[in-house]
């Protein structure tokens, strides 16, 4: 048994010193994280992990990649920060780099810190740009934790940080599995998600709607892969009535669904593309919006209010080139569609037919999900809808399992999702697969048949 005596410095001043996000801090027992290699990392103790959740869905490079590393450690000789009113190499070179792998004529980037800042801004750009207010956005998403991301947001972490003031209307977006229209295929779900949101619009006022923001495919709140024919379909209502299309890609971008940008499956330009993570897998904090052409004119002459002192942070930047530039030379984009098409999507595949939790599973590149029940027939979740205490105890003991056996998962729900690095090797991939094989036999327990 691990006392206070035995437990590492670090774990001690966290516990008295560190405040964490999303917890009750007196619940806590963080894994004393020293070191990583790959797709393992390994704690305090020695005990190694494979790392299926890539830390938050980011570490799409893996952990200590040297050429990545020595990056860093060359521009921070270079020049360690410089304020963003001036020019730099690092970034500028950055930003196009990004513009070249955008589609369309995204032609210029905004960085922020992450994530939720470039939401926050892509909603004000819209907003300025149209002079509308209103931002429409999906259930079942998210969009970061600051408070207009929050507002934005469509998952119960909303809930206790809405402010009721930021004009953000909420729709129901595809998942074929869970039909909020009771479709019967993609098709239809495609057909009759598209209605809704034109129904919304219309009650809404479209006129009124100056961006529909939407995940590409949705992250954290399921892996949902929208059926052929949806982001078009969205595309040509943002056309039709002069709404700015924002594609939120700061998961699913930068190779984690085989591709640059997850847009890129279904050959449809947005407005405005949000990235941060796998940009450089957050070996230093960066992200940002994608720019077209004619929302970056609106602000030609007319200053844009907004600005952050870290916008295009040197460090971030320099790892940002470097990783793009590695992911082209190791050809990672296309080992993460690869894997996922040769690898993840057919052993997801046998493992529904083995196992009778299994109700679904979905995704591309590596990016998947599995959606557990414990009834195929009526689809009742494994767990309730954001369960939490006794009711999310058995999800609990599936992700203790899987660390037991020295895999670190990705649980969200009733849902544990299959995100390793993007450059993970097969046989690593295939060995995290076999512990997930292992750990959904206690799952089946709880099936009811």
């Amino acid at each position: 048994m691990t006392t206070s005596a035995t437990r590492s410095k670090a774990y001690l001043d966290d516990r008295a010193h560190v405040f964490h996000s999303w917890s009750a801090q007196g619940t806590l027992d963080p894994v004393d994280l020293v070191g990583g290699q790959g797709s393992y990392f390994w704690d305090s103790n020695g005990k190694k992990y494979l790392d299926f959740s890539s830390q938050l869905v980011n570490l799409n490079i893996g952990h200590q990649h040297p050429k990545l590393i020595a990056a860093i450690q060359e521009q921070a000789a270079k020049l360690c920060t410089v304020a963003p009113q001036f020019a730099n190499e690092a970034r500028s070179e950055a930003a196009r780099l990004i513009t070249e792998l955008a589609p369309g004529d995204l032609n210029m980037v905004f960085f922020t810190n992450g994530g939720a800042e470039a939401a926050e801004y892509a909603a004000r750009m819209a907003k300025l740009h149209t002079g509308r207010h209103k931002i429409l956005t999906a259930y079942r998403s998210y969009h970061g934790s600051t408070a207009g991301a929050i507002a934005l947001t469509g998952d119960p972490r909303r809930w206790q940080n809405e402010t009721g003031a930021s004009g953000a209307v909420k729709f129901w977006g595809p998942y074929p599995y869970r039909s909020a229209f009771h479709s019967a295929n993609e098709s239809q779900e495609c057909q009759r998600a598209l209605e809704h949101l034109e129904s919304v619009l219309m009650v809404e006022g479209p006129h009124t709607v100056a961006m529909i923001a939407l995940e590409t495919v949705v992250g954290t709140n399921g892996i949902l892969v929208p059926p052929p024919g949806y982001l078009q379909g969205v595309r040509d209502l943002c056309t039709k009535h002069g709404i700015v299309m924002m594609c939120d890609e700061v998961m699913a971008g930068f190779g984690r669904c085989g591709e640059w940008f997850a847009v890129n499956h279904w050959n449809v330009t947005p407005d405005l593309i949000c990235f941060a993570k796998g940009v450089n897998s957050g070996y230093v904090p960066l992200g940002g919006v994608v720019i077209s052409q004619k929302i970056a004119d609106t602000f030609k002459e007319r200053m844009f209010p907004g600005g952050l002192t870290y916008s295009g942070h040197p460090l971030a930047c320099g790892a940002a080139v470097a990783s793009i530039n590695i992911f082209k030379e190791e050809k990672i984009v296309e080992h993460a569609r690869m894997l996922g098409k040769d690898v993840i999507g057919p052993a997801l595949e046998k493992l529904k037919a083995k196992h009778p939790s299994v109700g679904d599973v979905r995704g591309l590149g590596v990016f998947w999900a599995i959606e557990l029940v414990k009834n195929r027939e009526t689809r009742k979740p494994f767990v309730p809808f954001n369960a939490t205490g006794a009711d999310a105890k058995p999800m609990l003991e599936l992700a203790a399992a899987c660390k037991e056996r020295g895999l670190w998962p990705f649980t969200h729900f009733n849902r544990m999702h299959v995100v390793p690095p993007c450059n993970t090797p097969v046989e690593d991939v295939k060995a995290g697969l076999e512990i997930i094989d292992e750990v959904l036999d206690i799952a089946d327990k709880h099936h009811e048949k």
